[in-house]
């Protein structure tokens, strides 16, 4: 009987964990397919002409799905080698948190469109099509960002700083009457005006007042290039990084593409893999 259940199990981890076979990527796609589906419901059932007039199957869909994603996540634990491991895995807790809303929403009204989440179930497609390779260009960025978070950190705080300047200035400036009924609100228009979005509900009045604004977008335009320079030349450092490691072990050789194969000096040479 043990027999019979562990083949049972290994016939279905091979379906729902494997991506080498014909019946694992064929799960995987429909699994793909399913949440797409699903998340395009949860979007059209948000229009209110769709929802009332087709609110009922969406409902009915939400629920189907939901079932179906219920019991996959439970088979996941059942097959797994390691359950807890799986569990509190990236993919695992994606899983859970994709059927939670539903659930959620028997108490809290609306809870349901959190389902939007499930979205991100649509991640195994990188496994499905091979696309975990490109995930070192991915680290490559993300070592970039981490490596410059002290600088992006004050930069972001001196921008704070600044829109509590210009907030001030404006509040005293321009007034309650003018739309600028508390330095919250001046803060507000500030952040949104070196931001170079402009909304226009608030606009300045008086002719100081405008000249304070006018600061305030120079300013913006003048700091928005700040960070995208302190991001390139984290990458171009952690490029270069990346290809001083990436030595040749025939001639010895460095500074090859980081997705060179072979060495561009003797092309004898297979290049390391550098993460």
């Amino acid at each position: 009987m043990n027999s019979k259940i562990n083949s049972f199990k290994r016939k279905l981890s091979i379906i729902i964990f494997g991506t080498d076979t014909p019946a694992g990527k064929m799960f995987d796609l429909v699994l793909i397919y399913a949440i797409l589906i699903s998340v395009t419901a949860v979007v059209l059932d948000s229009v209110s002409e769709l929802h009332l007039a087709y609110g009922r199957w969406f409902f009915y869909l939400e629920w189907f799905f939901t079932l179906l994603f219920t019991v996959e996540y439970f088979l996941r634990i059942y097959i797994s080698a390691r359950p807890v491991k799986y569990i509190f895995s990236f993919f695992g807790l994606v899983d859970l948190i994709s059927v939670i809303p539903s659930y959620l929403a028997l108490i809290v009204v609306s809870a349901n469109y959190l389902l939007i989440i499930r979205m991100m179930r649509v991640l195994r497609v990188f496994r499905v099509l091979k696309l975990v390779r490109y995930m070192s260009e991915a680290n490559l960025l993300m070592r970039s960002l981490y490596m410059g978070r002290r600088k992006i950190l004050i930069f972001f705080f001196t921008v704070i700083i600044l829109s509590f300047i210009f907030g001030c200035l404006m509040f005293l400036v321009e007034g309650p009457e003018h739309g600028f009924t508390s330095i919250p609100k001046s803060i507000y228009w500030t952040i949104v005006t070196i931001t170079t979005v402009g909304y226009g509900d608030i606009t300045p009045q008086t002719v100081f007042g405008q000249f304070i604004a006018v600061l305030a977008m120079l300013t913006g335009y003048s700091i928005i290039a700040i960070p995208t320079g302190i991001v390139t030349a984290e990458l171009a450092s952690e490029i270069g990084r990346v290809r001083s490691q990436k030595l040749c072990p025939n001639c010895g050789s460095a500074g090859h593409e980081t997705d060179a194969k072979f060495c561009k000096y003797c092309g004898a040479g297979e290049l390391p893999e550098v993460e």
